[in-house]
């Protein structure tokens, strides 16, 4: 062999050799981010447009986020990664006012997407609520849809810790949820003593009357995890939307001893609305010992307890309701 073929044999030998070092030098960083958990998507169980629990794909450390629900943008808020937020719907909420503002694109309504918004800011993951399950579809065509919700079987406060740990799952922050959650089980405990034995109606003021709402759906909290008897639930079978209208008379006729108030014209900002004291405290009302014993409670946050249950600060702020009336 010539010493051309010889040099040209060795060339060949060395350059296979640093292809080979190469590649197992990239199977070995692969591996290595594998096993520091380092992922390009995350799987987790979510709702469907059927309402129904479905896993789903999303991107891992998402950057852009569009926040279509608020107790969705209450928890990213509260873990730490609102800045990431580049489009919401609107809120009056006081406590997420920070997201309404200019370089934050508005993206409707928490009932009512505009979807051209939506898209034009280019998000990686769209959060919704139920009051979108009708759109989840149309914007699942723009990024996936992350579609949590409150179970009132499960409760309203393991509802919010199974949600914070979905949402911290996308971040890796799944170790933070129990410090967001760490003193709610105690308040509870406290509310539940207070309401040991006693009955109450839980409502809504909402177009002049006034709807009774039983334990599966809005303001469940108070009679399944704080303990009241909710002597309302009977008035019909189901209440989960918008309660059944009640009369007065059922109030006076099943004598509860507290009474439960959700405004929901004050919640939404229904203009002209009547108040819900204006509709409450009536003759029949008033003749009630709930009414007399100082135990008509109007709930202070409506807008919370309507529009953002579900949420890690509204959960904080409903218990303060309770507390506030009923730890005193």
């Amino acid at each position: 062999m010539n010493l051309k073929k010889i040099i040209s044999v060795t060339l060949a030998g060395v350059l296979a050799l640093s292809l080979a070092a190469c590649s197992a030098q990239n199977d070995q960083s692969a591996a290595g981010d594998a096993a520091d958990g380092v992922s390009q998507s995350v799987t987790i169980t979510s709702l469907n447009a059927n309402k129904e629990a479905a896993p789903l794909e999303v991107p891992y450390e998402p950057q852009r986020i569009a926040a279509l629900d608020m107790a969705s943008l209450d928890i990213l808020d509260a873990l730490g990664v609102g800045d990431r937020v580049v489009g919401t719907a609107t809120t009056s909420l006081d406590y997420l006012q920070s997201y309404i503002r200019d370089d934050i694109a508005n993206l409707g309504t928490i009932k009512e997407a505009d979807l051209e918004a939506v898209m034009a800011c280019e998000p990686d993951v769209i959060f919704i609520g139920g009051r979108l399950a009708a759109s989840y579809d149309a914007l699942s065509e723009i990024a996936p849809v992350v579609y949590l919700s409150t179970d009132t079987e499960l409760g309203v406060v393991e509802s919010v810790r199974q949600n914070a740990a979905t949402i911290a799952s996308l971040f890796g922050l799944e170790d933070q949820v129990d410090g967001l959650m760490a003193d709610f089980g105690s308040r509870i405990a406290a509310l539940q003593a207070a309401a040991a034995d006693k009955t109450a109606i839980v409502g809504m003021c909402t177009s002049g009357s006034f709807n009774v709402l039983g334990n599966d759906g809005r303001c469940s909290l108070i009679g399944r995890e704080v303990g009241f008897n909710n002597v309302g639930v009977d008035a019909n079978i189901d209440t989960s939307t918008h309660g059944n209208e009640a009369s007065f008379e059922f109030i006076v006729e099943k004598a509860p001893d507290y009474i439960f108030v959700l405004d929901r014209d004050a919640a939404i900002g229904t203009d002209g609305a009547q108040l819900a004291q204006d509709i409450m405290e009536n003759e029949l009302v008033k003749s009630t010992d709930a009414y007399k014993n100082g135990h008509l409670i109007y709930l202070a946050h409506p807008a919370v307890w309507y529009t953002a249950e579900g949420g890690i600060h509204a959960l904080d702020l409903m218990l303060s309701d309770l507390e506030s009336e009923l730890l005193v």
